[in-house]
């Protein structure tokens, strides 16, 4: 028989998630007293199932019909990044004035070769102080390690009207008949979740 000799390699996917090798890349310098005349691997095909190192039987046969066999390491690497794709976002706070965001919100369907294994954003959460556009990066990352970014705006909202609360206030009139109040004097106490940013009074000035 031959003297099969085989050959690790490493292979990478393509944007596909697929590499396709030939018997002769597992071959080492198989040898006989004859001819081989053919060589053949149990695996040619190779995807995201196989990322890692693979045993590849490769066999082959010389001029009398005699065959021989060893098995190759292949070894499968991905290294192609994912494309992170965003997208705006528009969240409402709360009664408490907070809000939060997840990175399933922001991620508009990244792709990758293979599959998207973790995406995460950099900021999470928001305030009071975050009110209007906010700019928040996603990164997705594959099975692999390889990483893409992308930002997007996210537009934080405080629609929770205010608690308008009054107290009753007793005035009394000058020698000249009249008498004022602001409006802080009639506010028993009025609240937001983001907090009071004017009072005003309809009424003010007070006569007979």
């Amino acid at each position: 028989p031959p003297t099969a000799v085989c050959n690790d390699t490493t292979i990478y996917l393509n944007a596909s998630g697929s590499a396709d090798i030939t018997a002769a890349d597992l071959d080492g310098g198989s040898f006989d007293n004859g001819f081989i005349t053919s060589r053949s691997a149990s695996q040619l095909a190779f995807a995201c199932s196989d990322l890692g190192a693979n045993n590849d039987t490769l066999t082959v046969t010389d001029d009398g019909g005699n065959t021989a066999f060893c098995v190759a390491i292949v070894t499968v690497v991905d290294t192609i990044k994912p494309v992170a794709i965003c997208q705006p976002v528009t969240v409402q706070l709360d009664a408490s004035g907070n809000a939060t965001l997840t990175a399933s919100q922001v991620n508009n369907s990244s792709t990758d070769n293979c599959a998207i294994a973790t995406a995460s954003i950099d900021v999470t959460s928001f305030d009071c102080s975050n009110v209007g556009a906010n700019t928040v990066v996603l990164t997705v990352t594959d099975a692999s390690g390889n990483s893409s970014s992308c930002s997007t705006t996210v537009t934080v909202q405080d629609n929770i009207a205010p608690t308008a609360i009054c107290q009753p206030v007793t005035i009394q009139l000058d020698a000249s008949g009249n008498a004022s109040i602001t409006a802080a004097d009639i506010d028993g106490g009025s609240s937001d979740n983001c907090g009071i940013a004017s009072i005003a009074a309809s009424k003010t000035s007070f006569d007979c």
